[in-house]
């Protein structure tokens, strides 16, 4: 064999990508235009909204003790950020969601999984389920402050918002797997353990994921619903003081910080979910 061959041989092919057409290209252009058309819109709106907000107290429109303005909000969170008060209160905040998220869902899967596993346990605590779901939290708030404390009822209550959502979510994905693959690996012999791990948790990661993007919103509801009551410090506790001694900056400062938290969380539940999914996609189209 010459040179030129085993040269030849050893270097890949590359395979030209076919050319786009006409048409295609020109939806791709489409796409993009709308998209930027869409955003800017949406940049807009935010823009003129600030602006109308800012303008319309100062011009006497609207009693400014009543909705503040950008630059007095502003002011407000710069302040808090040189004393340190604003990195307390959100810290609080952030970690009372963190433990009500993550204890909603292990507690949450926990019990899911035991009524899955279970049919008799099911049908005796299903309509005690249902009730405690419909059950407005905001009731349970003042029996947790007297049992647990004012520490600790947030985390409860965070837990609690968040918990039977779960266990109903999870326990109806459970049951919505291909009940032909079930009777197959029970067919060759598998324990329930096996028919959980290798049938029934992989079958429901779609309804997993559907549920943490629930629960991230339930936790932050049910932190704020406790600091209403009983905090002393954190996001709720401000803007319940700030409301108490009229002072609509503060409320509106720890509302936005809110709403900065509850986004910045959203996006990472989103980062992370989609990257799971991808990995779990490709397992099921490989096998």
């Amino acid at each position: 064999m010459s040179m030129d061959a085993v040269t030849t041989q050893s270097i890949p092919l590359r395979v030209a990508e076919p050319a786009r057409s006409r048409g295609y290209t020109a939806y791709l252009s489409r796409l993009r235009r709308d998209t930027l058309f869409v955003q800017s819109w949406q940049l807009g709106l935010v823009l003129a909204l600030l602006v109308v907000w800012e303008v319309a107290p100062r011009m006497g429109w609207i009693n400014p003790m009543l909705t503040s303005y950008p630059s007095a909000i502003a002011r407000t969170l710069i302040s808090m950020t040189a004393d340190g008060t604003l990195a307390m209160h959100t810290w609080t905040t952030l970690s009372e969601i963190i433990v009500g998220f993550v204890g909603g869902m292990v507690l949450g899967t926990l019990a899911a999984v035991g009524l899955w596993a279970s049919p008799t346990v099911y049908r005796i605590a299903d309509p005690f389920i249902v009730v405690l779901n419909a059950l407005p939290k905001i009731a349970l708030v003042p029996i947790f402050y007297i049992w647990l404390g004012d520490v600790a009822s947030i985390y409860a209550m965070a837990i609690a918002v968040s918990f039977f959502v779960t266990v109903l979510m999870l326990y109806a994905g459970f049951q919505g797997v291909d009940g032909d693959k079930v009777r197959l690996v029970r067919l060759f012999g598998a324990s329930k353990y096996r028919v959980l791990t290798k049938v029934i948790l992989p079958g429901s990661v779609p309804t997993m994921i559907s549920t943490l993007k629930v629960n991230i919103g339930l936790a932050l509801v049910g932190v704020i619903v406790g600091e209403f009551q009983a905090a002393k410090a954190g996001l709720g506790y401000l803007i319940t003081y700030g409301s108490q001694i009229f002072q609509i900056n503060l409320v509106m400062a720890s509302i936005l910080v809110l709403a900065v938290i509850s986004s910045l969380l959203f996006l990472m539940i989103q980062w992370s979910l989609a990257t799971v999914l991808k990995r779990y996609d490709t397992a099921v189209s490989g096998n």
